[in-house]
């Protein structure tokens, strides 16, 4: 078993879906592979994890979801968790929010849905492998 994470959040579960099968298919069991429909519950997941001493290398966050938007949540992540690299999976985001997320979250990248799966692997792979 991994001690390593990624963590996707959205709150639409055919996207959470197609992207742990996603990484899954690219990266294997070389990961853990969590997914959250919210803010809320990937605090959950993070200090589920955390409890496990799994290390979370990356977080792939939609931007507009209910109640916390991916810039703030990504944000909140950066400030307990510096070493996570995050990216910004988005439809609908503005360029004030991508970069408040650049400034604040250390943003790695930013993802425009609809993704194409070789550009999601090329981006979590450069991410880790930095």
């Amino acid at each position: 078993m991994s001690e390593t994470a990624i963590i996707c959040v959205d709150d639409e579960m055919p996207i959470l879906k197609a992207l742990k099968e996603q990484l899954q298919r690219n990266f294997g069991n070389k990961y853990i592979y969590e997914v959250a429909q919210s803010a809320e519950e990937a605090w959950d997941v993070i200090y589920e994890l955390e409890e496990e001493d799994v290390q979370i290398l990356a977080i792939v966050s939609d931007w507009l979801m209910p109640n916390v938007k991916g810039d703030v949540f990504l944000a909140e992540v950066h400030q307990r968790f510096p070493k996570v690299v995050t990216v910004m999976l988005t439809g609908q985001a503005d360029e004030e929010a991508i970069e408040r997320a650049r400034k604040q979250a250390n943003l790695y990248a930013c993802i425009y849905k609809p993704w194409s799966e070789e550009q999601l692997q090329q981006i979590i792979s450069q991410a880790l492998n930095q």
